[in-house]
């Protein structure tokens, strides 16, 4: 799965991130082959899984946006069992250190708002060992780079990106996709 992920992304760097039911009609149309899922409930999330997997696409579940789930570490055995989802996102280091144990892919999230939580990177990244880090907002190409440069995991950004521009001073910055929300970031 690792190097089907890693594929993916050297094939587009650009990752779909839905957040609705028509960005989930969207994304089935675009070239990424990676598709964040910001959205859903208990109820719901095995079935819009199942649509990214029907499209071909890889499937990464933000367990933190979905309804229902709790910041437990239960939640990544939630979507292990019921879903097909190849990986899991979210901001909780516990849940990362168990969706390893669950050999789910790992993407921690990271909201790089201030100098701390700039600081606290490293210690993050020591305590749970995440696949990828996303780095949020994306549209600080000068701290994204110092980042990439700090850290031995590779580094997704998202967060505001809204053009060609931003993404190739992203990718210059050394990131190794971008994540976005915008469908005319999907179709560039």
């Amino acid at each position: 799965m690792k190097k089907k992920f890693k594929e993916a992304l050297e094939n587009s760097p650009i990752i779909v991130a839905i957040k609705d039911e028509e960005g989930l009609k969207k994304c089935k149309t675009s070239d990424s082959q990676v598709v964040f899922i910001l959205y859903g409930d208990i109820c719901n999330i095995p079935d819009i899984v199942d649509e990214v997997k029907s499209a071909g696409k890889l499937a990464f579940v933000h367990l933190d946006l979905i309804t229902g789930l709790s910041a437990k570490e239960i939640a990544a055995d939630f979507v292990k069992r019921y879903t097909k989802a190849d990986g899991i996102i979210t901001t909780k280091p516990a849940l990362i250190k168990r969706a390893k144990e669950l050999s789910l892919y790992t993407i921690l999230r990271l909201f790089v708002i201030d100098s701390m939580a700039y600081e606290n990177i490293e210690r993050q990244l020591k305590a749970c060992h995440p696949d990828l880090i996303e780095i949020l907002p994306a549209l600080m190409p000068k701290v994204v780079r110092k980042i990439c440069r700090l850290s031995s995991t590779p580094v997704i950004a998202g967060g505001l990106v809204s053009d060609k521009e931003d993404v190739m001073e992203l990718l210059d910055a050394g990131v190794m996709s971008i994540s976005s929300t915008n469908p005319g970031v999907w179709f560039l």
